[in-house]
């Protein structure tokens, strides 16, 4: 058997991002900017969603939201930075309490328990 300690162990390093996802996390970055100030400035979160990407959640200073996908965690991170995105590490009580819904998400979201109109097709 060979001896491991004698094997370097060589530290991780972050992957540079390649220009394809540079371009991508700038883009994103510009999407963000336009949210921000359309709703006087922004706040956000990124949220895992499988093989699809990460969801960037942005909630306005005006209690407005939205969101974005990005390919991967990492693209996501790098737009939110260029951005200049402060991320919450989780969309907990006081983070979520900002966002105000209208009558659309009521009828969507709430709507059927609340004994509103059903969701057509459906």
């Amino acid at each position: 058997m060979a001896d491991t300690a004698d094997t370097p162990v060589t530290p991780a390093t972050p992957a540079t991002p390649d220009k394809k996802q540079d371009r991508t996390a700038a883009k994103l970055a510009r999407q963000i900017g336009a949210f921000a100030k359309q709703h006087g400035g922004a706040e956000g979160q990124l949220a895992h969603i499988g093989q699809a990407g990460t969801r960037i959640v942005l909630v306005g200073t005006d209690g407005g939201w939205g969101d974005l996908v990005a390919p991967t965690y990492g693209v996501a991170e790098l737009a939110a930075e260029k951005a200049g995105l402060t991320l919450h590490e989780e969309f907990d009580g006081e983070f979520a309490a900002r966002v105000r819904t209208g009558p659309y998400e009521w009828t969507r979201m709430a709507g059927i328990q609340m004994g509103g109109p059903a969701n057509p097709g459906f």
